[in-house]
């Protein structure tokens, strides 16, 4: 598949390059993720300046309609530099919902902020047990006068720790994992009686267990209807995670075959023997298998198309098992210096490896996909 993508679009990926380039290089991202934050205001402040965070919401909630295309285009340049700022947290999962369930005064409210980028969400919806199912949810919401109490507790919660907002599921009616009586609600992070345990994550970024005691929150959208809204916005936000895991093959696609090309063994270089030609051959056609994949969803998913949600878990388990596979040979192929920190390829195999299990592992995808049950 080849995208002919617009002129707006190809400025956008072009001046995200740029700016990649020259402030994002891999010892600037370590840097960044071994501060005490764990992320740079500055960089979120110039990713808003870009525009980015604007890009995909719509011209009606002030955005510049870019749509899953533009956030594919963001995402692809994302994985090739391992930015860890919560991009798809914020912009994706949260803005998302907001601009799709949200009154009216809730859109005014909250996505000038984000697009401003004076403002960081994070989505708590996984909770113990809860397996990927969106419908799992113990923690419970009751009224209180024109707000929501919510007593329970969320995990890996990730970019909590650098959040201002948190939409947090709880269950308003029903039982544990009944698809009905679920709904979302808008916690302040710094409300009284929610407490953080926050911790860094495998791929460097920063996640947190959130406990909710009588926390104050309010609601998003309607009542009892929060598990289609978490499961729409599960797509998109596949479709972003699949090119950010397509720009990161790319790149250790390309930095295996630079190193081949000059690691010598036996008076020669590692790129002539025939096997190790073989196995970058394999480690291409995964690449581009999944390329194309990752632009046939988000290509389904901006069009809108009816039926579309077999798709996303399709993609999320190809492109994650092609993103093991040449995880795995980058590393192995790099031999000992592709597990040191110093070098760029560990850290790729890191944060693939974190894709993975975001929103369901691609054995959780593909079986998702095999059920007749599930919309094509």
């Amino acid at each position: 598949m080849d995208i002919q993508f617009t002129e707006e679009q190809e400025l956008l990926r072009s001046s995200l390059q740029r700016l990649l380039r020259d402030q994002y290089d891999f010892d600037a991202r370590r840097k960044i993720v071994a501060s005490e934050e764990g992320l740079s205001r500055k960089q979120w402040a110039d990713f808003a300046e870009l525009g980015l965070f604007a890009a995909a919401f719509s011209e009606d909630a002030g955005g510049l309609g870019g749509g899953p295309l533009s956030t594919m285009i963001i995402m692809q340049e994302f994985g090739r530099h391992l930015v860890v700022e919560p991009f798809v947290e914020t912009v994706v999962l949260a803005g998302g919902l907001i601009e799709q369930s949200g009154s009216d005064a809730q859109k005014q409210a909250f996505i000038p902020d984000i697009i401003a980028g004076t403002k960081i969400w994070a989505l708590g919806w996984t909770e113990k047990d809860s397996r990927f199912d969106p419908a799992a949810v113990a923690t419970t919401a009751r009224r209180d006068g024109d707000d929501y109490v919510l007593t329970g507790e969320k995990t890996a919660v990730i970019a909590a720790p650098w959040a201002d907002y948190l939409i947090v599921s709880a269950r308003t009616s029903g039982g544990r994992r009944d698809r009905a009586g679920v709904s979302l609600f808008v916690v302040d992070r710094r409300a009284a009686n929610l407490h953080l345990q926050g911790y860094k994550t495998i791929d460097g970024r920063r996640a947190a267990e959130v406990s909710l005691n009588n926390v104050r929150g309010e609601l998003l959208g309607n009542e009892g209807e929060g598990v289609a809204a978490l499961e729409a916005c599960r797509d998109r936000a596949i479709g972003a995670l699949c090119a950010e895991a397509v720009g990161a093959i790319g790149e250790l696609n390309a930095a295996t075959l630079d190193y081949s090309k000059t690691r010598k063994q036996f008076g020669t270089t590692i790129g002539s023997f025939q096997v190790l030609q073989h196995r970058m051959v394999d480690m291409f056609i995964a690449h581009q298998e999944a390329l194309s994949l990752m632009q046939h969803l988000n290509l389904s998913l901006g069009a809108d198309e009816a039926g579309v949600s077999r798709l996303p878990s399709g993609a999320k388990s190809k492109i994650g098992y092609a993103g093991k596979f040449v995880a795995d040979q980058a590393v192995q192929l790099h031999g000992g210096m592709g597990m040191t920190d110093e070098l760029n390829i560990g850290h790729y195999f890191k944060r693939i490896s974190a894709i993975n299990i975001q929103f369901g592992d691609p054995a959780y995808h593909l079986l998702r996909y095999a059920q007749p049950d599930v919309a094509a």
